[in-house]
C-alpha cells in the first residue's frame, strides 16, 4: 500500500501524512510541485522525528510520478462515485490525495480506477486532506489486515 500526496499545498498537511505514514509502514510519493519550500519548518513540526522513519519517494511531475507507478491507483475526491469504506482495497494500491486548495485535476481522475468519497453532512464543502487521507488509509489497512503489529508500550 502506498500513499501519494498530489502537489500537496500546505506543509502541516504535508507533515500529518508523512508522519501517519511512518507509524503505519506506509510508502509515500509526493508529487510536485508543492505549494511550500521542502524545508518549511511547518513540515518539520508536524512530521517531528518521524520524517526520517518514513519511505518517501519525491517526483517533479505527474508524468514522471505515472512512469514509476505500477499500482492501481485510488483517488480520494468530493467527486467520487463510491463511498471510501464500501470499497474492496488491495494490498497493491497507491490512494491518492489531491490539492488542499483545488483538489486533483481532470487527468489524474483520469488515471484512477476508482474514485471514493468520504460521505459527509450535506452543505459542507470536504474533510481536511490530511484526516481524509487518514481515514481512507486506515480502512485500506484495515481491509487488507495490513495495519501493523501493536508494539508493547516501553
Amino acid at each position: 500500500m502506498r500513499l501519494a500526496l498530489y502537489q500537496p499545498d500546505i506543509a502541516q498537511n504535508c507533515g500529518t501524512l508523512l508522519r501517519l505514514a511512518a507509524c503505519l509502514g506506509v510508502a509515500v510519493d509526493v508529487i510536485e510541485p508543492c505549494g511550500f519550500v521542502w524545508s518549511d519548518r511547518h513540515l518539520k513540526r508536524a512530521g517531528m522525528d518521524y520524517l526520517d522513519a518514513v519511505e518517501l519517494t519525491r517526483h517533479g511531475s505527474w508524468e514522471s510520478f505515472l512512469a514509476a507507478n505500477r499500482r492501481r491507483l485510488i483517488l480520494l475526491t468530493t467527486k467520487g462515485e463510491r463511498h471510501y469504506d464500501d470499497f474492496a482495497y488491495d494490498t497493491g494500491d497507491t490512494l491518492i490525495l489531491g490539492r488542499e486548495s483545488a483538489g486533483a485535476p481532470r487527468e489524474v481522475h483520469e488515471a484512477a480506477a476508482a474514485r471514493l468519497l468520504i460521505p459527509m453532512r450535506p452543505g459542507l464543502r470536504s474533510i481536511n486532506v490530511a484526516l481524509a487521507g487518514a481515514m481512507a488509509l486506515g480502512e485500506a489497512l484495515r481491509q487488507t489486515k495490513a495495519l501493523p503489529a501493536a508494539g508493547v508500550p516501553a
